[in-house]
């Protein structure tokens, strides 16, 4: 069962990730009314939020931009850095959001932030927990109930993590569109375009949510009375 939920899962990611790169590359043709670059753009936004300790930096790879919140960067992809584009000015302000969200404290952001070493930590462990089950957890004293609570416990914690993920993406992006609307960067035609792109960012967290949501109470339905 549990092979058939991650199947159909990974099917549906990956037509969402692959609507989602069509529409970065049909907007990354539509150039924007102001002609400026990702960088550029960033670098406004961050100013025009009083923000001035975070540097606008380029790192290598296609949908690699994120916000750093550690060493204060936003970082975007060639592609976006350099682009004067739709594409660009959508993900560039995107990333921008979560740099204003810092800034102000955003109870979201924080609380994911938290929760960065506790995640890391039970994706290794649920491999661990995996083999242990394989090669029969009875040899160390764990009992098949036991297993199941320590991936259910693990799994919990993943899923928190990835329900906290949906309000930091879908604010980051309410905060690009409204200050690319008061700006003036995009016309009303491009800040549609930028809308949609940024909705299916999105989409590929919502997808990961629900699996990880399907996958706990997955676990959960294996315990035995």
């Amino acid at each position: 069962m549990i092979w058939i939920i991650m199947i159909g899962f990974m099917i549906v990611g990956g037509i969402v990730s692959s609507r989602l790169k069509s529409k970065v590359k049909k907007y990354s043709k539509v150039s924007t009314v102001s002609g400026m670059s990702g960088k550029e753009i960033a670098e406004r936004m961050l100013s025009d939020n009083g923000i001035n300790d975070v540097k606008v930096i380029s790192v290598p790879g296609k949908l690699t931009d994120h916000y750093n919140p550690v060493d204060r960067t936003v970082n975007l992809s060639p592609e976006v850095y350099r682009g004067r584009h739709v594409t660009a000015a959508a993900i560039a302000a995107h990333e921008c959001g979560h740099a204003v969200q810092h800034a102000t404290a955003y109870q979201w952001l924080q609380m994911r932030s938290q929760m960065v070493p506790m995640v890391n930590y039970s994706n290794k462990m649920m491999s661990t927990v995996f083999i242990i089950g394989l090669i029969g957890g009875s040899y160390i004293g764990l009992g098949f109930n036991q297993l199941i609570m320590l991936f259910i416990i693990l799994q919990a914690i993943v899923t928190a993590f990835s329900l906290i993920t949906l309000p930091v993406e879908f604010d980051a992006s309410r905060r690009a569109l409204v200050w690319l609307r008061s700006s003036g960067i995009t016309s009303d035609k491009e800040l549609g375009y930028a809308d949609d792109a940024l909705r299916w960012a999105a989409s590929t967290y919502v997808v990961a949510a629900l699996a990880a949501v399907t996958y706990l109470l997955y676990y959960v339905s294996m315990l035995r009375d």
